[in-house]
């Protein structure tokens, strides 16, 4: 017993020191993990390589005309797009991408929408496909800009014939250049409020607030559109959350409308089906053909 009691405070010092090492761990652990959030962020926000920045594929596979254009940014990036022309014109798209990919891998949405009579200008991001530089938010807003000037001053089409349609991290971009130029409509399928937010939901246990470098804040942006509103969003979206589009729509100024989806993420407007291109062609008939 003696001997036992001796032994106690060096079982004591024993269990403390793995107590603080324990502790320490936790911490260093933590403070590494902010770390990488903060420095690495642009890794999660923008993705060009998955699949890849290779064009592996054009319209003309899904039997559509196309026109490649190349075009500049006010600070000298060289963009990258295809013009995809419908044959019976209803008006011009301005399609806003994602942040993975790049435009080869939206074919499937561009048969959608020369099938509801719109031509289509698609384009890559800087850092994506084609497109040279690096993507930064600021960068995007310029690369939208860009892009809309092709459209408006280099092809000299009518602000009154656009339709800026915006999907994922395109959607906020979208938002951004409608609230600088105003199209005639705009579309946001699977949009976002801030970054921030969806950050703060995947990551409850970081400071995401603190760490963000990235805004993309949709919900400012929309308080500002004037040209009629659709929101196109799911419930099953694995990535941005469904109460997400529910508050922007929300937010958005009268004419707005919300076409409630079906599936995931990345093929919620296939799975959706007609209740998809339906839920377009409606919003154009009411906000467009006129």
């Amino acid at each position: 017993m003696a001997k036992f009691c001796a032994l106690m405070p060096r079982l004591d010092a024993i269990l403390l020191r793995l107590i603080r090492n324990a502790a320490l761990f936790v911490v260093v652990s933590y403070v590494a993990v902010t770390a990488a959030m903060f420095l690495l962020q642009s890794r999660f926000i923008y993705v060009p390589d998955s699949p890849s920045r290779e064009v592996v594929a054009t319209p003309e596979q899904i039997g559509l005309a196309y026109e490649r254009v190349q075009f500049t940014t006010e600070d000298g990036v060289q963009l990258d797009g295809w013009f995809v022309p419908a044959e019976q014109l209803r008006g011009v798209l301005l399609f806003f991408h994602g942040n993975a990919g790049n435009i080869s891998h939206r074919l499937e949405s561009l048969r959608i929408f020369n099938r509801l009579g719109l031509s289509t200008f698609i384009f890559d991001y800087r850092g994506y496909g084609r497109s040279t530089g690096k993507p930064s938010e600021q960068g995007t807003y310029l690369d939208a800009a860009a892009a809309w000037r092709y459209l408006t001053v280099i092809r000299g089409i009518p602000e009154s014939q656009i339709v800026s349609f915006g999907r994922s991290l395109g959607s906020s971009i979208a938002a951004h250049q409608a609230m600088q130029a105003t199209p005639k409509a705009l579309i946001l399928e699977s949009p976002f409020t801030p970054v921030p937010d969806i950050g703060a939901r995947a990551y409850p246990f970081l400071p995401v607030r603190w760490l963000a470098r990235y805004q993309y804040d949709t919900r400012k942006y929309l308080k500002t559109v004037a040209a009629p509103v659709l929101i196109l969003h799911s419930p099953q979206d694995e990535v941005i959350p469904y109460v997400f589009g529910l508050e922007l729509l929300e937010i958005a100024n009268d004419p707005k409308k919300f076409v409630k989806l079906a599936g995931g993420h990345n093929d919620g407007f296939l799975v959706s089906g007609r209740t998809y291109i339906d839920g377009l062609d409606a919003f154009l008939k009411t906000h467009f053909d006129q």
